[in-house]
């Protein structure tokens, strides 16, 4: 397959490349890779698509929010979520269907907090909720057997000297087993579904 992976240069984007390159071909795209694209510009979506010609898969591993109290979030920071990791991805979708062809599928990261929330983690919460429940619904009306999952892993081993403070008591999972779940995703048959990595 011919696989376009958003976000590569990350910890997760480059353990879904390894976990993906011995049998497929991977197009890695970042915003500032060799293969630029900005998710939070649909002109940049659309210029990365015009350029990478047909594709079997997208898969996203990018997107911020902002980690910070209820009492000093503003709508401006919970636009970053917004417009950054949910309507990033939603676009992709929106923009890449064209490009992705009969049978292809689009993976895309939501997280834990869906689900398990914690303080300061409401922007989280919120943008990888509405991640979940938009797979379930594009998953019902995607054409020509085009099929969409996401993955929701838990916070990263290699992410826990950051994130750690913020994630007291969950059990933190090694980026690879996350990549287990977008090869699930892009090898797979299954649509409309959430891969909880915990």
């Amino acid at each position: 397959m011919k696989i376009l992976l958003i976000g590569a240069t990350g910890a997760l984007g480059k353990a879904i490349a390894a976990e993906l390159a011995p049998r497929h071909e991977i197009i890695r795209a970042s915003r500032k890779g060799d293969v630029p694209v900005d998710i939070t510009n649909p002109g940049s979506i659309r210029a990365l698509f015009a350029k990478m010609g047909m594709v079997d898969a997208v898969a996203c591993a990018a997107g911020n929010v902002v980690f910070a109290p209820l009492a000093v979030l503003t709508a401006e920071k919970y636009a970053v979520g917004l417009n950054d990791k949910l309507m990033g991805q939603v676009n992709l979708v929106l923009l890449g269907q064209p490009s992705v062809r009969d049978g292809g599928s689009f993976t895309l990261i939501s997280g834990v907090l869906s689900g398990d929330p914690i303080c300061a983690g409401s922007s989280a919460s919120m943008v990888n909720g509405a991640i979940d429940a938009f797979v379930r619904a594009a998953a019902i009306e995607l054409p020509r057997g085009l099929r969409i999952n996401s993955v929701s892993p838990t916070v990263f081993e290699e992410s826990m000297d950051g994130y750690g403070p913020f994630f007291r008591g969950f059990k933190p999972v090694p980026v690879a087993q996350a990549a287990l779940a977008f090869a699930k995703s892009i090898e797979g048959a299954q649509t409309g579904q959430t891969y909880c990595v915990q």
